[in-house]
């Protein structure tokens, strides 16, 4: 059902006529249907990579959680198995960090986001700037595309060889280019679930057998993203994408949009036909695996943490959150000793008994997936000073 408002305005499309005013609680659920957080789907862990158009992958080992919080009966063999058969690929994409895609949504989403990954490279202060100023960068990426179609190259490799071409440059700057401005992919065995190996890199045309066109407009990139995360703001676009110009994008898509407002009446922009869930539908506890997209993809972030709990979460470097009622409550972590494996949450505040246990029951099902590679066969879960036990 539509969300519940302090107006009882209609739905509008194309920016005409009265708009419905989204509350935080109505945002909040509407992300949590299109980010599969109110229950577990069943879906293969292809078509949920493609309805989250990609996921947070710094952390190699993130998107597994990510899947096992949102997929009925996922196993992380099953991801493996994409990874290792080129169907999804680790890549520099939105906002020049590594997202986890699967093939053909690389080929899509690369040429989209090329200006992000161009700015990164030619703003850096470390690397680009003055230290490409002058440099025949087209030969530069010509060498570094042969090097690592030769064979996977980590970073440190592409130093070494592009550094005695060109000696007069800082040759590290040299193999940043090479990263950021080619299309590349990283290859297993890094990224494969209990496994671990070097950041080697080669190019996607090698690993996926398919050339990727140079630039593609953002408009259909926008689609999905508004599909995965919305309603949302212009802002709210440019920050998960990091993309600049998406006024322009968004005035020209309006046509194709629902138009809501927020209760500070910041115009938010939607696709037609997703869900909008009841506000108060239940939203059951959730681990979120490390940088989720869920955290992080919009400007305006009350619609899942609070402004002072985001100032907390930021002090978990890795910023694992912890659900509750559809909402950040704390961070999350594992340490590993011989033989069990604790489960560590830190409340931003006092939680109840049942808040605790309900949080305890999801912790024991995470600390199951998360032990396997360890082969570890005791599991303990703390909250602060408490500390709930469960043997595995």
């Amino acid at each position: 059902m539509p969300p519940q408002s302090s107006s009882n305005a209609s739905t509008t499309e194309g920016g005409s006529g009265s708009e419905s005013v989204f509350g935080r609680r109505a945002l909040n659920r509407a992300l949590l249907e299109r980010q599969m957080l109110l229950r577990r789907q069943k879906l293969s862990a292809f078509d949920a990579i493609e309805r989250l158009v990609g996921m947070q992958a710094q952390v190699p080992q993130a998107p597994y959680i990510g899947l096992w919080t949102r997929l009925e009966d996922f196993e992380p063999g099953e991801l493996s198995g994409l990874i290792s058969g080129r169907r999804a690929v680790r890549s520099s994409l939105m906002r020049a960090t590594i997202h986890l895609v699967t093939d053909r949504d690389f080929l899509a989403l690369r040429p989209a986001v090329q200006p992000v990954l161009e700015r990164d490279v030619y703003r850096n202060a470390t690397y680009g700037k003055e230290h490409l100023a002058g440099l025949d960068v087209d030969a530069v990426l010509a060498a570094g595309k042969a090097l690592l179609e030769a064979r996977p190259r980590t970073a440190a490799e592409l130093r070494r060889s592009l550094g005695p071409r060109w000696p007069e440059r800082d040759a590290a700057a040299l193999a940043y280019a090479v990263r950021g401005l080619l299309p590349l992919v990283h290859v297993p065995p890094r990224g494969l679930w209990g496994e671990s190996g070097p950041v080697a890199l080669t190019t996607a045309e090698s690993w996926l057998g398919q050339s990727v066109a140079s630039v593609r407009g953002p408009d259909e990139t926008i689609l999905r993203y508004l599909a995965a995360f919305g309603p949302a703001t212009v802002a709210d676009a440019r920050t998960w994408s990091g993309l600049g110009g998406l006024r322009d994008v968004f005035e020209r898509l309006r046509p194709r949009l629902v138009i809501f407002r927020d209760e500070h009446g910041r115009e938010l922009f939607d696709v037609p036909g997703a869900p909008l869930p009841d506000p108060e539908t239940p939203a059951p506890p959730r681990f979120l695996s490390q940088f989720d997209n869920a955290l992080l993809s919009h400007a305006e972030r009350t619609r899942i943490i609070s402004d002072e709990h985001r100032k907390a979460l930021f002090e978990d470097p890795m910023m694992r959150g912890v659900l509750l009622d559809g909402f950040a409550c704390g961070t999350w972590k594992t340490e590993r000793t011989h033989g069990k494996v604790t489960l560590v949450i830190q409340p931003f505040e006092r939680l109840s008994k049942v808040d605790r246990d309900a949080l305890a029951d999801e912790g024991a099902r995470l600390l199951r997936i998360v032990a396997k590679p360890q082969g570890a066969e005791e599991f303990e879960i703390l909250f602060s000073r408490e500390t709930y036990k469960r043997q595995g």
